[in-house]
């Protein structure tokens, strides 16, 4: 259960992306208090406003990177919003989502429309060469890959737990094709800081989940 100073920083971080926007106090508040709820459905484990804080530290951190922070920082707010592990159009709903509570705040359209590709980028995490904004957002959303040997095993549980109605053999099958993907790709990371500090962690991390599933 989050604790009241954790949900205090966090309403703080909501405040702040939104200052730039004008946006009154009783609007701001009622937006906070839907994702609050939407990030605490039963069944999170690892996708939950903990994973959420830990996306904005993560882009606080390659902020320099960005074109336009403000909108990757909505775009972390909202990128899991909609999560169910039976379901394939997460992140077209969570855009959705997006779409309607940020023009129910009074948004610019032209950052709605880039919150909301930033979002639909998280399926595949893949991003254009030129496109700083999702390199940032898709870093920040895998950080949790190049964790410590503490971490890391706790995150991996966690999916476990998001995924306890598919039975041990499948999840085997399925998870080890996801981790492989990653550790096939030329790069896991886009961010310079992030291809030369986290990469390595990552794909030892990576590695070591999968030697751990084939091992029981």
């Amino acid at each position: 259960m989050p604790t009241e100073n954790f949900m205090d920083i966090l309403f703080s971080n909501w405040q702040q992306t939104l200052q730039p926007f004008g946006v009154d106090q009783v609007a701001v508040e009622k937006g906070f208090n839907r994702l609050v709820a939407a990030y605490s459905t039963p069944g999170r484990y690892y996708h939950t406003l903990k994973h959420i804080d830990q996306v904005l530290g993560t882009i606080q951190i390659l902020q320099g990177y960005t074109n336009n922070l403000a909108a990757v920082q909505l775009a972390a707010w909202f990128h899991d919003v909609v999560y169910d592990t039976e379901a394939q159009d997460n992140e077209q709903k969570s855009a959705d989502c997006a779409f309607e509570l940020l023009s129910n705040l009074g948004i610019p359209e032209s950052t709605i429309t880039t919150v909301t590709r930033l979002i639909l980028n998280t399926k595949d995490h893949q991003a254009a060469m030129d496109d700083y904004d999702s390199q940032v957002l898709l870093d920040a959303d895998l950080a949790i890959l190049a964790t410590n040997l503490v971490q890391y095993p706790e995150y991996a549980h966690a999916i476990r737990q998001e995924y306890s109605w598919v039975a041990e053999a499948d999840y085997i099958t399925g998870r080890r094709q996801v981790l492989e993907q990653f550790l096939q790709r030329s790069h896991i990371y886009f961010t310079p800081l992030m291809s030369e500090f986290a990469e390595p962690s990552a794909r030892g991390n990576i590695q070591g989940e999968i030697q751990s599933l084939l091992s029981g």
